[in-house]
């Protein structure tokens, strides 16, 4: 098990993250193909995916048709979203957002780590700086 981070799960659309963190990001998609995977999401997860399309398709970086086959991948996945992200919001996600200098969304992915004891999928530098320095180790694909 583990916290997916978007800007993994967003990179298998973009494609526009550098060798290194693609390689990354297939080796968690590889992962995720297996079915004893499993990722644990914040409920904002679906909410950032969904905003980052929308930009993308507007900016007609990605069409809508690349969009779709894109969710219909996702949505082969074994990814939850952990209802209980939202209880912690306004309490342990902000205190984690000022301490650690996140936006709240990237903040609710550490607590989501912390709560769970579960590593974090991310491509994101600020977050993996915050994660390592509260003990949160990054997902690595066998």
């Amino acid at each position: 098990m583990l916290v997916l981070d978007a800007s993994v799960a967003l990179s298998w659309l973009l494609g526009d993250a550098k060798a290194s963190d693609r390689a990354y990001s297939d080796s968690v998609l590889d992962a995720l193909a297996d079915p004893g995977t499993r990722a644990e999401v914040p409920v904002t997860w679906g909410l950032e995916v969904s905003n980052v399309i929308a930009r993308a398709e507007a900016r007609e970086i990605i069409t809508e048709a690349q969009s779709e086959v894109f969710l219909d991948m996702l949505s082969s996945l074994s990814v939850h979203p952990d209802e209980a992200s939202f209880a912690h919001a306004l309490d342990d996600t902000l205190h984690l957002a000022r301490r650690y200098s996140l936006s709240a969304y990237d903040a609710s992915y550490l607590e989501l780590a912390l709560r769970s004891g579960l590593p974090i999928a991310t491509l994101d530098t600020d977050l993996t700086k915050a994660a390592r320095k509260a003990g949160v180790k990054r997902f690595a694909a066998t």
